[in-house]
């Protein structure tokens, strides 16, 4: 496996429409997984929710925050994060339409940015970054 790569070194992961999966902390402590979608833009991910959804609930009483996107096949190349989360409230639907249509497709994704209400960013710009894939396993 190789390990301490940077985003750059794994091909095409961070523009694939993945699933990543971000954890948040609980108020007793516990992680919180959810599964969300997510665009790597500017050196980091941006993550939308609802501002009044228990992930936003979270990260407003504890910042801290990680999200990990992976290959579901060879070469199981990986992205994992550690960080402080940002929030803010967004202005205009652009970054939801931007998100959305990387799921759904340009018009299904305008749609869905039609119907969204009081969105919030999450911005996860690395702290401590994990990179790895198995490419030399699969030559």
């Amino acid at each position: 496996m190789r390990k301490g790569l940077t985003p750059e070194q794994l091909g095409d992961l961070l523009e694939l429409p993945l699933l990543a999966v971000l954890a948040t902390y609980r108020r007793d402590g516990t992680v919180l997984l959810s599964p969300v979608w997510h665009e790597w833009r500017d050196g980091g991910f941006q993550v939308m929710t609802a501002s009044r959804d228990g992930k936003a609930a979270h990260l407003r009483r504890d910042p801290r925050a990680s999200i990990v996107v992976c290959d579901d096949g060879p070469p199981y190349r990986g992205i994992e994060i550690r960080t402080t989360a940002q929030l803010s409230m967004l202005d205009d639907g652009s970054v939801v339409s931007r998100i959305a249509a990387r799921y759904l497709g340009q018009e299904a994704g305008q749609r869905y940015a039609q119907t969204a209400g009081d969105d919030l960013l999450i911005r996860l710009e690395p702290g401590a970054l994990r990179a790895w894939d198995f490419a030399d396993s699969f030559a």
